[in-house]
């Protein structure tokens, strides 16, 4: 996908960072990142298997919290084979290429997660603001496009950042901060003018991200603004208690990223390293992890059908 000139060969390699203090205690470390991983792909997996085995779940909601779902597992995927590599084999350099590609899929899962999440703030918009015009609104064909928006958007604007990557030179030493490859990690390495690569990040984060963001928030205005609306406290609580679900995962996603954002701009050189790393972690671990676990506490549908399999496995 990309291909390293100016002085530097193929076989040019990164080294990826383990935790912090904690180099000499991979058996101990592997551990809570294995558990992550595995409840990740397990979670996932279950909510699509469910979603798509399930008729009455063929609506907006699920059709879209299955689409979350494929966010989240693609973006587990992404991370996986690098940290594996740092943590269970102690192998830490990765060859340039493959970094690149490695950030390339990580930071388009992240925005595609980031689209699906705006789309689910609309389906509760929706849903909350024309009840009567829901099921017209959001056909099965309009959700397919809106999809097929999301990858696209999201792998057209990252694929050229493998490609200016591989117009750079770096530095020799050229450890890196994570265990896993992003492009802010592998730009700060470089000894090249790297102005087009920053203008060009700083882009794509804000007309993704940024702008996702903002969308979300001015969902839950217009959402807030008809609920309050409503004159029975009970349809209230009702209303508001459909898009609990959709605001922990928001939460979960947008609270690392905006921690990371304001410690790489103000506070990076005042905090520990590991308060940087960590943050990273939770953004990109954390989230595929714990969404499953929301929706299915939260989300009747799906903890009914959950408890279903787990006693039919039983007996």
């Amino acid at each position: 996908m990309a291909i390293i000139n100016h002085g530097n060969a193929t076989s040019f390699s990164f080294i990826l960072m383990d935790l912090p203090g904690l180099e000499s205690a991979h058996c101990w470390t592997a551990i809570p990142i294995c558990f992550i991983y595995v409840l990740s792909v397990l979670g996932n997996i279950t909510i699509m298997y469910i979603v798509k085995s399930v008729p009455s779940l063929h609506t907006p909601m699920y059709l879209f919290l299955s689409m979350l779902s494929m966010a989240d597992l693609g973006l587990s995927v992404s991370t996986l084979p690098s940290m594996a590599a740092v943590f269970l084999l102690s192998q830490r350099k990765v060859g340039a290429a493959t970094c690149f590609v490695q950030l390339f899929f990580i930071h388009t899962f992240s925005v595609i997660e980031s689209a699906v999440l705006l789309a689910m703030a609309f389906d509760r918009c929706v849903a909350i603001r024309e009840p009567l015009r829901y099921a017209t609104i959001l056909t099965t064909k309009r959700i397919g496009a809106i999809g097929l928006a999301v990858v696209t958007r999201s792998a057209a604007l990252h694929l050229p950042l493998p490609v200016l990557l591989g117009r750079l030179q770096f530095q020799p030493v050229n450890a890196l901060a994570h265990s896993y490859c992003v492009h802010p990690d592998v730009l700060r390495l470089a000894r090249s003018n790297t102005r087009v690569n920053s203008g060009f990040g700083l882009f794509v984060m804000l007309s993704t991200l940024g702008l996702d963001a903002v969308l979300i928030l001015l969902s839950y205005v217009f959402i807030l603004k008809t609920v309050l609306s409503i004159a029975s406290t009970a349809e209230r609580l009702k209303a508001f208690n459909t898009c609990i679900s959709h605001i922990c995962a928001v939460l979960l996603f947008y609270t690392p990223l905006v921690s990371l954002s304001m410690i790489h701009r103000f506070g990076k050189k005042r905090l520990p390293a590991q308060v940087y790393m960590l943050l990273s972690y939770l953004h990109f671990l954390v989230p595929p992890m714990l969404n499953p676990v929301v929706y299915s506490v939260k989300t009747k549908e799906i903890r009914v059908r959950i408890l279903k399999m787990v006693h039919r496995k039983k007996l």
